[in-house]
């Protein structure tokens, strides 16, 4: 097979409402063997107004939903066009994710906004989107979706996980790949956070200064969801339900809330490493990708290490990669529905079959 070279920008806006995070990327494939490079990556942050709508937006009217997805998208449209401008770049098309309002899929919905046709003409690319929609349909948890860039790009690792809003892991299991939320991670630490006035909390300042509720902590670790059999997958409305309003109603201190918080998510976390670092057929040590804003938190870090079974190797990479990994794998979740090969997988999903996911908004 003749070698094949794409430029893409992807686009990734998480739960954890940190900004637009808008990779350049470069792709080579020959032979079914994937390089990339990473040349240029940036996030536009979320001034206090859109993170106020984009916070309270599950409570809103649907003609403001209609409104704030068509203006989500002209804004996302008008941070590419500058970025572009900005490092005189020439991507072949744009790969956005958007920003998940409604993620249903015992339902059979999931909803993103961030609208394409916005996004198309305020950038004047062609855009991707709209990855999630088509595998909820056919039976699939439409999530986690970067597994398959985990297997094509990061396939020297045993485990990838992504510490972003939720934490999530991708892995090979019994000759295919699975991948599927293990549960919180930044989005209710960030949340407790912004009650201190802080966009997040940096460093864990405010996790280090509290005292988690342990009686609270059994009762979030007792919760239905970490024994149910993957995949499985999250959503806001689940994670505010479950762990936000039982923290927010023993009335804790900002610090202890923030303890609690992170201190769930790291137990959660691992745990769930230590059911694949030791099974039977496991290598001496399990190696893990970490990734996600959460590599960046050394409490959050040291917690997983400390609940965590020996045989785990946390491997955290340059802060690029770290940083802006699920906007690299939306880029190339793009070059494979152009190239109109598979890039969301039945075993991660439990969709009915395996299937190149997206739309195509204007000309390939």
């Amino acid at each position: 097979m003749n070698r094949a070279q794409y430029q893409v920008i992807g686009l990734m806006s998480g739960t954890s409402l940190d900004g637009l995070d808008m990779a350049y990327c470069e792709f080579a494939v020959e032979n079914g063997s994937w390089q990339f490079s990473m040349p240029v990556a940036e996030t536009k942050e979320y001034d206090d107004a859109w993170l106020q709508r984009l916070k309270h937006i599950t409570e809103v009217s649907g003609e403001e939903l209609i409104i704030t997805d068509q203006e989500l998208g002209q804004w996302m449209g008008e941070a590419v066009r500058e970025f572009i401008e900005t490092h005189q770049l020439k991507p072949s098309f744009i790969a956005s994710h958007g920003h998940t309002v409604f993620h249903q899929p015992e339902r059979g919905i999931t909803y993103q906004m961030g609208n394409p046709f916005a996004l198309q003409a305020a950038s004047q690319q062609t855009v991707i989107g709209q990855f999630r929609n088509f595998d909820v349909v056919i039976g699939g948890q439409g999530a986690p979706l970067v597994p398959i860039g985990d297997q094509l790009l990061f396939g020297d690792y045993d485990v990838c996980l992504n510490l972003g809003g939720i934490a999530n892991l991708s892995t090979p299991w019994k000759g295919e790949r699975i991948a599927y939320d293990i549960g919180t991670s930044n989005m209710v630490m960030n949340y407790f956070a912004q009650q201190a006035g802080q966009p997040y909390d940096r460093d864990a300042q405010l996790a280090r200064q509290g005292t988690p509720h342990q009686v609270l902590l059994n009762k979030l670790n007792a919760l239905h969801y970490y024994q149910q059999p993957f995949p499985k997958s999250l959503g806001y409305e689940w994670v505010y339900k479950e762990i936000i309003r039982p923290i927010e109603q023993e009335g804790l201190s900002v610090p202890d809330a923030a303890a609690t918080a992170l201190h769930h998510a790291a137990y959660q976390i691992a745990e769930t490493l230590r059911f694949f670092a030791e099974q039977p057929s496991a290598a001496e040590k399990c190696k893990v990708l970490v990734t996600g804003g959460g590599a960046f938190n050394p409490y959050l870090m040291e917690c997983i290490q400390q609940y965590g079974s020996s045989k785990v190797e946390l491997v955290v990479p340059d802060k690029k990669i770290i940083a802006f990994k699920e906007a690299l794998v939306f880029a190339l979740l793009g070059v494979l529905r152009a190239r109109n090969e598979i890039n969301c997988l039945r075993s991660v999903t439990g969709a009915q079959y395996d299937h190149s996911a997206g739309v195509v908004y204007g000309i390939l």
